[in-house]
């Protein structure tokens, strides 16, 4: 890729890292789900009405509301509110391995003995997590694993949707999760929807941000990337992502800098990465998770 590609991959991992820490701050005001939902209704008050699916379409993008809007943003915002996210988006990196076994299980992809190394580099990144104080109680973990999860079946139902355009994607999947959202909120949230009206300038601030800045601009970028070069030249760089977040979360809102955190980190990031060096005769790798 041309440095100026390379320098646009990195500003977009950062803006996702960033996006971590913003939705800390931001759940602080505004309940989780409902934060949720407000992101998802910026965006589709912004891409549906220039943007069209078919009925065909319907179906896959109503499926994909529920897994990637409700189950990975939805889960991932709730359990924010109880972990750090540094430590948030290292176990979220998850996704990867576990889209990996059920491609396996589903797709019947071969898995390979180097993405079955990095499936067992993966599980021991998060056992040293687990061996530090920085990992998430019960609650939170259980959240952050079906968040995981969420995403990882959305890989699968992308890779077999065909002839919807990502931003397209986007733009519905967003407005059919709010409904979802609002739901979800109501039934653990409702006592706390009065902090809406409360909410300071890093509540909105959060919701504008993830909508304009991490959805649809980074989101934007990435996909003209992977548009113009291979997918092993472009998604190596979403593997900084949970590493600039531990960064951003210690240097900017005090998260603890623990080193069992920090070598966690690195080997989980180290499993993901041999996950996505697929041989040359199987499909392309999952896309990269972000927040």
């Amino acid at each position: 890729m041309p440095f100026t590609h390379k320098l646009l991959a990195l500003a977009v991992v950062g803006v996702w890292a960033l996006n971590m820490i913003a939705v800390k701050l931001g759940i602080a005001e505004i309940p989780p789900m409902m934060m949720s939902a407000l992101r998802f209704t910026l965006v589709s008050v912004l891409l549906c009405p220039v943007l069209r699916i078919t009925r065909d379409q319907f179906l896959g993008v109503l499926l994909v509301s529920f897994t990637f809007g409700t189950m990975h943003f939805g889960l991932l915002f709730a359990a924010l509110a109880n972990s750090e996210a540094g430590t948030s988006a290292v176990i979220i990196q998850l996704g990867a391995p576990i889209a990996t076994v059920l491609a396996c299980l589903v797709l019947k992809e071969r898995l390979g003995k180097v993405r079955l190394a990095g499936l067992l580099v993966s599980v021991a990144g998060i056992g040293l997590i687990a061996a530090g104080p920085t990992l998430p109680p019960p609650l939170s973990l259980v959240l952050l694993l079906a968040s995981a999860t969420g995403w990882a079946v959305t890989n699968l139902i992308v890779k077999e949707l065909k002839g919807v355009r990502p931003m397209t994607m986007m733009g519905w999947s967003s407005l059919l999760a709010i409904p979802q959202l609002l739901v979800m909120s109501w039934i653990f949230e409702s006592d706390r929807w009065w902090m809406v009206t409360t909410a300071g300038w890093h509540g909105w601030f959060c919701v504008v941000y993830s909508a304009i800045g991490s959805s649809i601009i980074g989101y934007g970028i990435w996909y003209w990337l992977l548009q113009r070069h291979s997918i092993s030249a472009v998604v190596p760089y979403s593997m900084l992502n949970p590493l600039l977040t531990v960064a951003f979360g210690i240097l900017l809102i005090g998260d603890d800098p623990s080193p069992v955190k920090i070598i966690g980190a690195l080997v989980m990031v180290a499993g993901v990465a041999l996950i996505l060096r697929r041989p040359r005769n199987l499909p392309d790798p999952t896309l990269p998770d972000t927040a």
